[in-house]
């Protein structure tokens, strides 16, 4: 396993970044093993939910955790805003960081994660395999 140690800027968008470092790490698995920052809107997937809701306004980053692989992130997050109130489920495209966002990402080099259709749950789910 590496690691690595990411600071995010205004204006990035959080899944993208993401999705771009774990393209140019030439791994094709990783785990976000920890995410702090701030948010300026949010858009989450609550549980259930077909599509993402969007949070406007100033957001702390509670949480970040998930998985990342070259056929999509999975990735769960909780928020707060300015009164408190938590918010969380699966963040979406238009997590833009505010003031910044530092996360810590596990590399892991000697396996393949991919993301395949189950019939059992009717998502793509991961499917983790150990390189040759």
């Amino acid at each position: 396993m590496r690691t690595l140690v990411l600071r995010l800027n205004p204006g990035d968008d959080l899944r993208a970044s993401l999705d771009s470092a774990l393209a140019a790490s030439g791994s094709e698995a990783a785990f976000i093993v920890s995410g702090i920052g701030s948010l300026n809107g949010a858009s989450i997937r609550f549980a259930g939910a077909p599509t993402p809701a969007r949070i406007e306004g100033e957001l702390e980053i509670l949480t970040l955790a998930g998985s990342l692989s070259p056929d999509g992130s999975h990735l769960h997050i909780s928020v707060s805003d300015a009164e408190g109130r938590v918010f969380g489920g699966h963040a979406a495209p238009g997590c833009v960081v505010r003031t910044t966002a530092e996360i810590l990402v596990a590399v892991l080099p000697e396996w393949q994660f991919a993301r395949t259709h189950d019939p059992l749950t009717g998502y793509a789910e991961l499917s983790p395999r150990r390189k040759p």
